[in-house]
């Protein structure tokens, strides 16, 4: 079935620095959106303007104003503001929904491309490019050391079956782990297009620094309802890594702090054994989701 019928929503704050970019890469595209709804989450900069302007250019382009909170509110806030913008999304016809971040730049065939990519693999649920940074000239993977099943939460693209059926996104730190786990105990694929690159203008954790990052990424494997053996272990191999000693250690705070604090963890039961299967599996050198090639 071809599919070309998608919408996108794109939550930013303070992105005046390359909210242009992103626009000018999304009035390229050789299939536009049917929609985007760009989210000013409170923004105290030229956002809203830059947001504004564009949307009096093109008729598809909507703009939603959010007060401002104070502050970032990683994980949750995002997701708040992503369904303020959800809400007024126009076409009741769509094929795909993307949650696309406001600091990346790309090639005018990059949704038409990605589109091409859930036609051909009717399992295909989750999908989205590559997010990379440029050195030397060159494209690099920001995360070259995601496991293949993971789709980076700035570029999201969501087959419309696949969105109903996991229920949409949690509102809190993990929201783009939870919706990968559920995809696929449901039987949905989900996986990185390699050969399709975005450049990231603003490195993953950039607005919040390196430390917080990592606490963030730790509780948000806590919320995904991680197995503690499972966590232990991914902070061992970790400290071995660049930042050395920083990532995991604050991988292992930010878990420990869920614990600590009793935060609530994602409301499935059944998700979470599957998670934990599936790691244990892992570990054990069973088959498993993490050792899974894409299609």
């Amino acid at each position: 079935m071809k599919i070309e019928r998608y919408v996108v929503v794109t939550p930013v704050r303070n992105e005046e620095q390359y909210l242009q970019l992103t626009i000018d890469s999304v009035v390229a595209q050789t299939v536009h959106p049917q929609d985007w709804v760009i989210v000013d989450d409170g923004s105290t900069d030229k956002t809203a303007e830059i947001a504004l302007a564009a949307a009096r250019r093109h008729p598809w382009i909507q703009v939603v104003r959010r007060q401002d909170r104070g502050h970032r509110m990683p994980g949750g806030g995002v997701i708040e503001a992503f369904y303020d913008g959800y809400r007024k999304i126009r076409p009741e016809d769509w094929q795909a929904v993307v949650k696309f971040d406001g600091d990346l730049s790309f090639g005018p065939e990059y949704f038409e491309k990605c589109l091409r990519r859930f036609e051909v693999s009717p399992s295909l649920g989750i999908g989205g490019g590559t997010i990379c940074m440029v050195v030397s000239d060159a494209m690099v993977a920001e995360s070259p050391g995601d496991p293949p099943f993971h789709v980076r939460g700035a570029t999201k693209i969501y087959r419309r079956d696949c969105w109903e059926a996991i229920g949409g996104l949690i509102p809190s730190p993990g929201w783009d782990t939870v919706d990968e786990y559920k995809a696929n105990m449901l039987g949905w694929a989900t996986y990185t297009f390699p050969e399709l690159k975005l450049q990231h203008h603003r490195p993953a954790g950039g607005a919040e620094g390196t430390w917080k990052n990592w606490v963030k990424n730790g509780l948000a494997n806590y919320v995904a309802g991680y197995h503690p053996v499972f966590m232990a272990c991914k902070c061992a191999r970790r400290f071995f890594c660049k930042p050395y000693g920083v990532a995991a250690i604050g991988l292992l705070a930010g878990f420990l702090k869920g614990y600590v604090r009793r935060l609530p963890q994602v409301d499935d039961a059944s998700l979470i054994r599957y998670v934990r299967t599936q790691q244990m599996r892992k570990l054990f050198l069973r088959d498993n989701l993490w050792d899974r090639k894409p299609a």
